[in-house]
């Protein structure tokens, strides 16, 4: 079985993605933007944060900086950068906007983001950038809208959810990793923000 998501690199050859995406793996590929394809392995999992960080057999790419302040508020325009649905829609990462709907996830989680900005399978893993460019989360999850529109008569929307990027830096610095941080002060649009990203984003394939 062949199962697919996001990573992104976050230190000379490592990368972190969501535990779920690498659950089961016998094997992980990651491809990066130049098509090359690296063995990953394990060397940390949180099954509560549904963090994984992941060692690479060589360097893949250019770390991305973690968001150190301001912090995020409800309202921030937000941008995810992916592969969702793979074998389905573009074979290259796929760039969605939204904003931060709210300062916790489902059922109140403390340790989440909900956010409006669209997510399919395989977006998991992928980061949550603010408009400098900067990761302020770890894509996650979706809502079930079908099951939510059994218990209500009513399909929500755009109702996703990402782990903050407080929590992935929690957890690296658990793990020895000193991820790149920096304030965002500058704005740019999603697309200088997918530009800036691209080389630093992967595609990972689970081999089970």
């Amino acid at each position: 079985m062949i199962s697919s998501g996001t990573g992104f690199i976050i230190g000379d050859r490592q990368a972190m993605t969501n535990e779920h995406v690498i659950r089961g793996c016998t094997a992980i590929r990651a491809r990066n933007a130049e098509g090359r394809e690296v063995t990953a392995t394990v060397r940390a999992r949180d099954n509560d944060r549904d963090l994984a960080l992941l060692d690479l057999r060589e360097n893949a790419g250019p770390p991305l900086t973690f968001r150190s302040d301001p912090v995020v508020r409800r309202g921030e325009s937000v941008v995810t950068y992916g592969f969702p649905l793979s074998g389905l829609l573009s074979s290259g990462p796929t760039l969605t906007t939204g904003d931060v709907s709210a300062l916790a996830g489902l059922q109140d989680n403390q340790q989440q983001f909900q956010i409006s900005a669209p997510v399919q399978p395989g977006n998991s893993g992928g980061p949550l950038l603010d408009l400098a460019g900067h990761v302020v989360g770890v894509i996650t999850s979706k809502l079930n809208a079908q099951r939510v529109a059994q218990r209500t008569g009513d399909i929500p929307q755009n109702v996703n959810f990402a782990v903050k990027g407080s929590e992935a830096l929690t957890f690296l610095r658990a793990n020895g990793v000193t991820p790149r941080t920096a304030a965002s002060t500058a704005n740019r649009n999603a697309a200088e923000v997918g530009d800036a990203v691209h080389p630093s984003v992967l595609f990972l394939r689970c081999l089970g």
